[in-house]
């Protein structure tokens, strides 16, 4: 299941992210203000958004009633601190499916997303992705060309992910660091490179063209013509 968390308080944000990915088995991407969960939702696929209420920018619940607005169909968890009825009722009525007050639970927050993960069994249609011959199904995590199975990490699928979210534009090695590792990852830009790399020999190794372009002392750029 993919998760967008959006919550400003670094030292929760992390702690969410960890528990999610470790304990839940879920693909996380964390951002810290209002805006950016806005983008992300719209320019990704994903399964739940787990809404700060108070962020910068904008707060959860304004992100919730433009994503409402705009047709959005996916699962919306409001996060916070405020705990009184009239408040949840005003969560919800912008368009949250749940809500859980600060402080909460972990096991909690796992058990909420397991019920919502059951309301839709069948992957969406914007959950399967064609390129060339390729077809990535982001549901089950799987890559295939012409039927046959590519055997992809964790890491290697989602950059191809991000890749596709981002066709035909050019992706400097920091957002490729900060999107697949995470804010104030230690690693560095050849762990992108190399990441980078296993992922274009795989494509061309089951017999697609190069989609994958490096673009000098930039990042990279992803195409669809393979």
């Amino acid at each position: 299941m993919n998760i967008l968390l959006a919550e400003d308080d670094k030292k929760l944000g992390k702690l969410v992210k960890y528990i999610l990915e470790k304990k839940g088995g879920y693909h996380v991407d964390w951002v810290e203000n209002g805006e950016d969960a806005l983008d992300y939702a719209r320019g990704s696929a994903y399964d739940v958004l787990i809404l700060d209420w108070m962020m910068p920018l904008m707060d959860g619940v304004d992100v919730c009633k433009r994503l409402r607005g705009d047709n959005y169909g996916q699962a919306i968890v409001l996060l916070t601190a405020k705990d009184s009825l009239q408040d949840k009722i005003f969560g919800l009525d912008a368009g949250a499916d749940d809500y859980l007050t600060k402080p909460f639970e972990m096991d909690e927050l796992l058990a909420r997303l397991r019920v919502l993960a059951r309301r839709n069994f069948a992957p969406r249609k914007s959950d399967i992705v064609t390129f060339g011959h390729f077809t990535l199904n982001r549901t089950s995590h799987q890559l295939s060309r012409d039927g046959a199975e590519i055997q992809l990490s964790p890491r290697e699928y989602q950059l191809l992910d991000f890749f596709l979210q981002n066709t035909g534009n050019v992706l400097t090695r920091e957002a490729i660091l900060n999107r697949i590792w995470g804010l104030g990852s230690d690693v560095s830009y050849k762990n992108v490179d190399v990441t980078v790399k296993m992922l274009r020999d795989k494509l061309v190794d089951s017999g697609g063209e190069p989609v994958i372009h490096s673009i000098r002392g930039v990042g990279y750029r992803f195409e669809m013509d393979a």
